[in-house]
């Protein structure tokens, strides 16, 4: 994980130091900080959403007439928890901590105050993060345990819509993401079944513009 949040950061110094020449007015670098409520939709265990936060810096650039690019670079903490089947033990509460880079474009319905976005999520997980005692918890009728899904994969893809709506240097953005590939993939239940997943977030968040 440590590796990515470096990669994240040098991504963050190199968009940056691109928007500080920029011959435009909106080609601005933001501060953004929100809230998320993550579902792992999931055929092989129960589980509810939960609520999780995001950060990170962006650069709004022009790109072509009434569209914009978005460079986005967060740091995401997804929470959500997994349903116990055993009667005796507690569901329990798991979160995937990860950083994400987007690239979204964005129609702009009125210049600094309304736009529309779209494009890919890249996202870059480290392990799911379970409290030691939860990890023999099982999870299904076959002894699937909460152990048997941490080594989730570390890269997915969330394809991403969004709306921003504000004045110039204070916006609100509301987005949706879905999780195009399996969370899970490779890993599988005790009698051999793979076991699948797939994350939707919906989020929202605050972008203070420089």
């Amino acid at each position: 994980m440590k590796k990515y949040i470096f990669t994240a950061i040098l991504a963050i110094a190199s968009i940056s130091a691109q928007a500080q020449y920029g011959e435009k007015d909106s080609n601005r670098i933001g501060i953004s900080v929100g809230v998320n409520q993550f579902t792992m939709n999931s055929s092989d265990f129960d589980s509810k959403p939960g609520i999780g936060w995001n950060a990170g810096l962006s650069v709004r650039g022009n790109f072509y007439n009434d569209w914009d690019m978005v460079y986005d670079i967060r740091f995401a903490e997804h929470s959500f928890t997994v349903e116990s089947k055993n009667p005796i033990l507690d569901d329990v509460d798991a979160k995937i901590q990860s950083a994400q880079i987007s690239l979204l474009f964005s129609y702009k319905f009125i210049e600094n105050h309304l736009s529309v976005e779209v494009g890919p999520m890249f996202q870059f997980n480290g392990k799911l993060d379970i409290d030691e005692e939860d990890e023999l918890t099982t999870i299904d009728a076959q002894g699937t345990t909460m152990k048997d899904i941490q080594e989730i994969k570390v890269f997915n893809f969330y394809p991403t819509v969004g709306i921003t709506g504000g004045v110039k240097h204070v916006r609100a953005h509301i987005f949706a993401q879905y999780g195009v590939l399996n969370t899970f993939r490779g890993l599988e239940k005790p009698n051999g079944d793979s076991i699948t997943g797939n994350g939707l977030v919906l989020g929202g968040n605050i972008c203070f513009y420089l």
